[in-house]
């Protein structure tokens, strides 16, 4: 059975010829999907029946439909824009068969199940593979296919402390609330969805060439590793234990956060040029001809004496009065900015970074955008994020499947 073409067509995009299977709820995976989506992609969600995502009830907030009723938690909103939404239940033999059908007609399918859990409904990518050998079937999970721990559940918060992040996050052992700390976003979940989007597209573009599909194994620990970039390469070339540094950067000085006289800047040196341009802009001309401070190296080794120096002078000006002569200077500072004004940044806003979209049950409804331009253009999709099941009857139609056999489907609640 070949699927026709949606009716509701997504965006003109890179991948609006590409149509994906989500099998994936929480966060990695349908982040990854999302990006799909926002590319062009045909995104088919497959939820619940009567549940949904988990991310649907992990409120408050909630975005309240025109009746007074949830019409889905700001955690969904945030990671399922442009796609549709189609209930099914896998684990009975008629969702499964629909499955394998759509299939037939999908490029890639993404799913996030604890390992050999698709395979038991004959779902797995050795399977579905079968049937379709040009698909791309992208399993993201807290571990990996193999190993020892490749069965156990995993959340970012996990793998954020297993991985080592938050070793190396938070303030240091000698000021007063000292101790690990998680980043304030499930980084590891959104940042294991951009890899596997990045891996996705990869399988695209080689099947392009061997007109063959192939499997993705995506682990979250993996990512979790291969984030730590310097402090990995800090730690294998020294041999010794990365420390947690609070807002001051272990490689490059001075970075970090600096109370002026009404609020805090960041401050980013970044090479010696920019040193010195500071040391101009604080009155501070000695400490650019100071050995001790010349080069990054030095600074670096020498910064618990060059810091109380550039503390004594931010504190006696206003942040704006510093912002706008290091600026000036070519020396990036900024304030550090709450939610709210980070979205309503001049910069933010110009890139229309917020957009309204007109969701079916709610009315307007602000949304965070991609950050992708092509030829000047942002690419996003012009699906909200759907309302549970929202596409099932028009995804089976697509499929060919009957009114009759679709409300039968729809008693016996496999849909």
């Amino acid at each position: 059975m070949h699927m026709t073409t949606p009716t509701t067509p997504n965006t003109v995009g890179p991948l609006s010829h590409i149509r994906v299977l989500d099998l994936s709820r929480v966060l990695a995976g349908p982040w990854a999907s999302q990006i799909l989506a926002d590319l062009g992609a045909d995104v088919i969600k497959v939820e619940r029946p009567g549940a949904g995502d988990d991310t649907r009830a992990w409120g408050p907030p909630f975005l309240t439909a025109k009746d007074g009723s949830r019409a889905g938690a700001g955690y969904f909103l945030a990671a399922n824009r442009g796609k549709r939404s189609m209930t099914l239940d896998l684990s009975t033999t008629q969702g499964q068969e629909i499955v394998r059908t759509l299939v037939v007609s999908c490029d890639v399918v993404i799913e996030n199940y604890k390992v050999g859990t698709l395979d038991k409904y004959g779902l797995g990518c050795k399977e579905l593979s079968e049937i379709n050998p040009r698909l791309i079937y992208c399993s993201l999970t807290g571990f990996g296919q193999t190993g020892p721990r490749a069965t156990e559940p995993a959340y970012d918060f996990l793998i954020q402390a297993m991985g080592g992040l938050m070793s190396v996050t938070g303030v240091p052992d000698d000021q007063p609330g000292a101790g690990p700390q998680k980043v304030g976003i499930p980084i590891i979940d959104l940042i294991t969805g951009v890899y596997a989007s990045s891996a996705i597209n990869a399988a695209l573009v080689a099947r392009e060439v061997t007109g063959r599909g192939q499997s993705i194994d995506m682990a979250m620990l993996d990512v979790a590793v291969n984030l730590l970039s310097n402090q990995a390469m800090n730690s294998l070339l020294s041999g010794k234990v990365p420390k947690r540094t609070g807002n001051a950067h272990p490689n490059i000085q001075p970075q970090k956060v600096y109370a002026c006289k009404d609020a805090d800047l960041v401050l980013v040196v970044g090479n010696d040029a920019q040193f010195a341009s500071l040391c101009e802009v604080l009155g501070l001309l000695e400490l650019a001809q100071d050995e001790r401070y010349q080069t990054n190296g030095a600074r670096v080794k020498n910064q618990q004496t060059l810091q109380p120096l550039i503390e004594a002078v931010f504190c006696t000006k206003e942040r704006a009065h510093w912002i706008e002569r290091l600026l000036k200077a070519g020396v990036p500072s900024g304030a550090i900015h709450t939610v709210p004004e980070a979205l309503n940044d001049e910069q933010v806003q110009y890139r229309e970074m917020v957009q309204t979209y007109e969701h079916p049950s709610v009315g307007a409804v602000e949304l965070v955008m991609s950050p992708f331009r092509f030829n000047g253009q942002g690419t996003n999709s012009v699906r909200p994020p759907p309302v549970l099941g929202e596409h099932t009857a028009e995804i089976l139609m697509e499929m060919g499947v009957g009114e009759k056999e679709l409300a039968k489907l729809q008693k016996n609640a496999i849909v």
